[in-house]
């Protein structure tokens, strides 16, 4: 990844002081980082800063997956052939995504082997970096850690994938955006 000053990301919720298990530099405007979830035994909780117009960084924030689905939009709107073919690589990483079984396995969740399995991909889609706010490299990572998050809290997890598929069959937009909505409370 790129090397630069890395503001913290570390913070504190009710009380509790939150430091990461791993931050994934992804470039000079973009971080993210893996804490501790609680909402089973090897949940994981990904925050993300990202380097403002005027220079400074926004506070830590935590990726709903409306975030990623209205970039994923606003990207249609100008490439949507290519935005279409990302979907489908999407739906490929969903269907090959596995849930984490050990405590090892998530403290050595690794940005550069999930990107490394991506790096055609990022380049194929780079032009979508143009549109909206999250480049190519961002939503893969990004996307990556959210299905591991969401297939080991559930077995039987589908939310996410509900999300592209209605995306891929070009569902009316308001049905999209609450579909995401739906997934994006936590």
């Amino acid at each position: 990844m790129v090397a630069i000053k890395t503001p913290s990301m570390e913070f504190n919720k009710k009380g509790v002081h939150h430091v990461p298990i791993k931050i994934f530099q992804v470039n000079d405007s973009a971080i993210l980082a893996v804490y501790k979830g609680s909402i089973s035994p090897l949940d994981i909780l990904i925050k993300y800063r990202q380097k403002l117009r005027n220079g400074r960084w926004s506070n830590i924030r935590t990726p709903k997956h409306i975030h990623w689905v209205v970039d994923i939009l606003m990207k249609m709107q100008s490439y949507e052939e290519l935005t279409r073919e990302f979907i489908e690589f999407f739906i490929d990483v969903w269907n090959s995504t596995t849930p984490l079984t050990s405590e090892r396995e998530r403290n050595s969740l690794d940005p550069e082997a999930i990107l490394s399995l991506s790096k055609e991909e990022v380049k194929k889609f780079s032009q979508l970096s143009h549109k909206g706010e999250y480049s190519v490299k961002f939503l893969l990572l990004l996307a990556k850690l959210l299905m591991i998050q969401e297939k080991t809290n559930r077995a039987d997890a589908y939310m996410f994938k509900r999300v592209l598929d209605g995306l891929k069959e070009g569902k009316d937009l308001f049905r999209i955006l609450a579909t995401a909505s739906l997934v994006s409370r936590r």
